[in-house]
C-alpha cells in the first residue's frame, strides 16, 4: 500500500517543515509516504469562497487516480484514537488497498465534489488547528499508526 497525503498552500515555518521531515523520513521504515502540496490559489481574494474551494477541488481531483481511496480531514469526521487510527490502516492493508490518499483543504475547507469523491472524512480533534499544524500532527499520527502496528516502543497506553 502506498499512502498520500494531499495539501493546499504551502507551509511557510521551518519548526513544521522540520517536524513533517523528520516524521516523514520515520515513515520510510514502514511504507511509501508522499506529501504533495497544491499551490495557493493567486488573486484568492478576488474569488468568492465558493469559486476559490472549485477552484482548490479541481487541482486537488487532477492528482487522484480512479482506485485511490480518498479521505479528508475534516472537523466533521470521524475521530479515532491513535490505537483505533492503527487498526484502520491495517484494514486498509489487509483489503489490499493500493493507494490511501488523505487530504487538507484550503482556508474555506473543501467543494462539494470533492466530498462526493471521498471514501469518507477524518478529524484529527474536535478543536481546529491551523493547516500547517495539521499536517505536522497527521504525518505523527501516521507514524505512530505504524509503530502501534509493529508493536515498537513509540506509543505507550
Amino acid at each position: 500500500m502506498k499512502i498520500s497525503l494531499i495539501c493546499i498552500g504551502k507551509t511557510d515555518e521551518s519548526y513544521i517543515v522540520e517536524g513533517i521531515t523528520k516524521y516523514q523520513n520515520r515513515l520510510k521504515h514502514y511504507i511509501a509516504f508522499t506529501l504533495s502540496v497544491i499551490p495557493d490559489i493567486k488573486n484568492s481574494k478576488h474569488l468568492s469562497i465558493e469559486k476559490q474551494r472549485s477552484m482548490e477541488a479541481g487541482l486537488l481531483l487532477k492528482k487522484l487516480h480512479p482506485g485511490d481511496q480518498l479521505y479528508l480531514l475534516d472537523e466533521r469526521g470521524k475521530e479515532f484514537r491513535s490505537i483505533e487510527f492503527a487498526t484502520f490502516l491495517e484494514k486498509k492493508m489487509l483489503a489490499s488497498t493500493q493507494h490511501l490518499v488523505f487530504a487538507i483543504g484550503g482556508p474555506y475547507g473543501f467543494h462539494q465534489e470533492v466530498y462526493n469523491r471521498a471514501s469518507g472524512k477524518i478529524s484529527l480533534s474536535r478543536m481546529t488547528f491551523s493547516h500547517q499544524m495539521t499536517r505536522l500532527f497527521f504525518v505523527e499520527q501516521l507514524y505512530r499508526a505504524f509503530s502501534i502496528l509493529k508493536q515498537e516502543p513509540y506509543h505507550h497506553e
